[in-house]
């Protein structure tokens, strides 16, 4: 089946009150991408975000984000009044996101919402809610996040060692004496997932499927690296023996490093990898399709020696192969998993062929595609229908930010590829999204920006970098009805409406 669809976080929804949420604004979007011949809606990953605003640093593989929360909806609860919304100072500015002022106002309101909801339920009745809703690996981010907020936000690393090393008597120690505060994270993890579950069946029922996506790696300032050391590749101080990241290339002479805790796969074998059926069993929850994040992971995987300074010193080791998905195929009774493979970059023979057995669609992505120099897997000549086709992803430059960016040989190429004009004016944008829907591919997501037409400083996110990543927001109305109904016209004229 031929389907197309949108890229846009959450956070980059239009809202009231500082950051695209699961507010009305969400729903209205739902109904835009049907009226313009849309069948999905990506996101980025969802979990809580810490230093630097990533959604690929969440705090917990199992715990949503308290700034996607809808205080609209506390308002109607009566938990929150409009007024004491309205007093908060998440910044005038609504094309971009001010996470300082963000996390400086929004905790205190939600603060104040748990307290009233506390006194209408009661301790008793909240634990029920609580045990009942969430997840042990979701209630043990609660424990983290408390404990955290009581050393000052530290990481774990730099916590008291009985706490650090997750010894019993100190995590029941803590547990006592942060009760409230662990009840303030799991009233914020009961009302995500409350407001999440209604978000995503008003998608369903406006026949909207979610592609969400999860990061290959937790971080290492998590409740998952803190509460399972075992899973990871850490010494009898829980200090990582090796990190994560990528190697020097033509865009970094230094590599990239992550700094996320390595997996130590033969123990996740010898339990037939548990935490990752828990942890994929929890995304198909969220979301109706799944992407993973740097998927080369699973077969070769970069080891960085832990406080080396860069990448430049790492080496090439065996991750699990096939033997994960073979058992996540029999763990969940199908052969088709709803999963997409990212796998971007440089691949061996050894990935190509991970992916072919997975059965798993991989990417495509247009921006990739036009190197004067090679041919490219990237140009939609070489397609299969087995893979899913993007212009750009949300670590690329816009459309129009790339195009006026290509060098002049690969511009020329580009042009004569799809028989374009001079490459002057805004419709170029529409060129290359013609060219994605008329590919092969069976499925087609364009980031928003790009229907917009709109240039670099609409950009999500520049790898690497750090200060003015994750803040682009859409502006209320900017995606006219012309526009939707253009890309309606040319999702029915290629068959994916």
């Amino acid at each position: 089946m031929r389907e197309c669809g949108m890229l846009l976080p959450v956070s980059s929804l239009p809202s009231r009150y500082g950051i695209g949420a699961f507010s009305g604004e969400a729903y209205d979007f739902i109904d835009t991408l049907q009226r313009a011949g849309q069948k999905y809606w990506q996101i980025l990953p969802l979990g809580p975000t810490g230093y630097g605003d990533s959604p690929y640093q969440s705090f917990s593989a199992f715990a949503g984000n308290p700034y996607f929360i809808d205080l609209e909806v506390f308002i109607e609860e009566e938990l929150l009044t409009k007024e004491e919304c309205d007093r908060a100072d998440f910044g005038d500015n609504r094309r971009y996101i001010s996470y300082d002022k963000l996390y400086q106002n929004r905790f205190p309101l939600l603060k104040l919402a748990f307290e009233r909801w506390m006194e209408k339920n009661g301790k008793n009745k909240a634990k029920k809610y609580f045990a009942k809703s969430l997840t042990a690996e979701t209630r043990e981010y609660c424990l983290y996040m408390a404990i955290k907020n009581d050393y000052d936000g530290e990481p774990w690393i730099n916590w008291d060692k009985p706490i650090r090393l997750h010894q019993p008597d100190a995590v029941k120690s803590f547990a006592q004496k942060l009760e409230n505060e662990i009840m303030f994270y799991q009233f914020q993890q009961l009302k995500f997932q409350e407001q999440w579950k209604r978000l995503k069946a008003y998608a369903n029922a406006h026949e909207i499927k979610i592609i969400g996506d999860i990061p290959i790696y937790v971080a290492f300032d998590s409740a998952d690296a803190w509460a399972h050391p075992e899973l990871f590749q850490f010494d009898e101080e829980n200090l990582p023996v090796a990190v994560a990241g990528c190697p020097p290339d033509a865009f970094s002479e230094t590599g990239q490093l992550w700094g996320n805790p390595l997996y130590c796969w033969e123990y996740h074998k010898k339990t037939d990898f548990a935490w990752w059926m828990k942890r994929m069993e929890y995304s198909f929850r969220l979301y109706d399709v799944v992407r993973v994040d740097h998927f080369r992971g699973f077969d070769e995987y970069y080891s960085i020696p832990y406080g080396n300074k860069d990448a430049t010193e790492g080496t090439w080791e065996k991750g699990p192969g096939i033997s994960i998905f073979r058992t996540m195929k029999k763990y969940f009774a199908t052969e088709n998993l709803p999963i997409i493979a990212e796998d971007l970059g440089f691949l061996t023979p050894s990935v190509l062929k991970l992916v072919e057995e997975t059965g798993f669609p991989g990417m495509k992505v247009l921006e990739f595609a036009f190197d004067c120099k090679e041919e490219s897997a990237y140009l939609p000549h070489n397609y299969t229908k087995n893979c899913v086709v993007y212009t750009g992803t949300h670590d690329n430059d816009t459309l129009r930010g790339w195009f006026e960016k290509m060098p002049e040989q690969d511009r020329f190429m580009a042009l004569e590829y799809i028989n374009g004009r001079n490459g002057d004016g805004p419709w170029v944008n529409w060129d290359f999204i013609r060219l994605a829907l008329a590919s092969v591919a069976n499925l087609a997501i364009i980031p928003v920006q790009d229907y917009l037409g709109l240039g670099t400083d609409a950009r999500i996110n520049e790898p690497s970098t750090l200060g003015k990543n994750w803040k682009w927001r859409m502006k209320e109305g900017e995606l006219t009805n012309e526009i939707c109904q253009r890309a309606r016209r040319m999702a029915r004229l290629y068959a994916r409406y």
